[in-house]
C-alpha cells in the first residue's frame, strides 16, 4: 500500500482532491496547496512508489511499470473509500495522471496537470539517451542534478530546482532507475488519453519558461476540447513551487467548476 496523508475539511461532504509529486520528489513539494485546498476539499497526498515510506519498486512481484503505479493509486483510492476524485499532477505526476485516465478515467472528475509531459523534445531525448548510456556507471544523482539544471536553469528556477535536488537524494538508486525507464513510455502514455480520457476535464498549467515540455504539449492537447490552458510568465517547470499563489487559484476555480456540486468561484479563492 502507498504511503500517504488524508487531509480532512471540516465539512465531510467534500470532495478529495489527490496529489502526484514529480520524480525524486515526495508529497512535501505540495506543502504551499495543502493548507489552500483542505479549506474546500479533502486533499490526499500520496508518495508514488520508490519514494518516501511507500514500497520499493522492487518489493512487487511483478514488473514495475504504469499499470503497476495505477493498480496502487486506485488501491488506496477504494481503501478509502474514495469513488471519484479530482487529481493534481506535477511533472512526472501528470504522466501518472494521463495513465489514470487511460486506465480508469470514471475514477476521475477533473484533473489539473503542472509541468505536463507529453512527449520529449529532441533535445529531452537525446538526454535521455545519454543518460542510458552511462547511467550504470556513473552514481544516480550526477544524471538528476544534470537534468534539473537543464530543466530548470534560470535563477528564479533555483527554489523548485534545488527542493527536488534535496528530495532525490532520499531516493534509492534502484527506484530512480526503474522510473527512468518508463520515461520512455511517456509519449504512448499520452497517446489515447484524448479517447479513453475524453469526458475528464483538464487544467494544463505550465511555466512560459518551461523550454523542454511546454510547446509539445501545447502541440498535442490543442485539439482535445476537455483541454484548457494556463501558461504562467517568470515560471518553469516546477510551477506549484516557483508561482504557488497563481497555481493554486487557477487550480480551485477549476475544481469548483467541476466538483458535483458546484460552489460559486468567488467563494472558493
Amino acid at each position: 500500500m502507498l504511503d500517504y496523508k488524508y487531509y480532512k475539511c471540516n465539512d465531510n461532504n467534500n470532495e478529495t482532491i489527490v496529489l502526484l509529486h514529480g520524480l525524486g520528489g515526495n508529497y512535501g513539494i505540495f506543502s504551499k496547496q495543502i493548507a489552500t485546498f483542505k479549506k474546500q476539499f479533502h486533499v490526499l497526498a500520496i508518495n508514488l512508489p520508490g519514494h518516501g515510506k511507500s514500497p520499493s519498486t522492487s518489493d512487487y512481484d511483478k514488473s514495475f511499470d504504469s499499470d503497476l503505479v495505477v493498480d496502487e493509486l486506485l488501491r488506496t483510492l477504494d481503501k478509502l473509500n474514495i469513488g471519484k476524485a479530482h487529481v493534481v499532477g506535477i511533472s512526472l505526476g501528470s504522466v501518472v495522471a494521463h495513465h489514470m485516465l487511460q486506465r480508469a478515467p470514471e475514477k476521475v472528475k477533473s484533473a489539473v496537470l503542472g509541468g505536463a509531459i507529453t512527449r520529449f523534445t529532441p533535445l529531452a531525448t537525446f538526454l535521455l539517451l545519454a543518460g542510458t548510456a552511462v547511467k550504470r556507471f556513473v552514481p544516480y544523482m550526477w544524471l538528476y542534478k544534470l537534468f534539473a539544471y537543464i530543466m530548470m536553469p534560470k535563477a528564479n528556477h533555483a527554489t523548485a530546482r534545488e527542493v527536488f535536488i534535496r528530495e532525490a537524494v532520499k531516493m534509492k538508486r534502484h527506484d530512480f532507475l526503474a522510473w527512468y525507464k518508463l520515461a520512455f513510455t511517456v509519449k504512448d502514455t499520452y497517446a489515447d488519453v484524448q479517447v479513453k480520457g475524453k469526458s475528464v476535464p483538464k487544467l494544463y498549467i505550465s511555466g512560459e519558461e518551461d523550454h523542454l515540455f511546454v510547446e509539445p504539449l501545447l502541440e498535442d492537447t490543442k485539439s482535445d476540447k476537455q483541454a484548457h490552458h494556463l501558461v504562467l510568465k517568470e515560471c518553469g517547470h516546477v510551477c506549484n513551487v516557483e508561482k504557488p499563489k497563481e497555481f493554486n487559484a487557477a487550480s480551485l476555480e477549476f475544481f469548483n467548476k467541476h466538483r458535483t456540486e458546484h460552489v460559486p468561484i468567488s467563494s472558493a479563492l
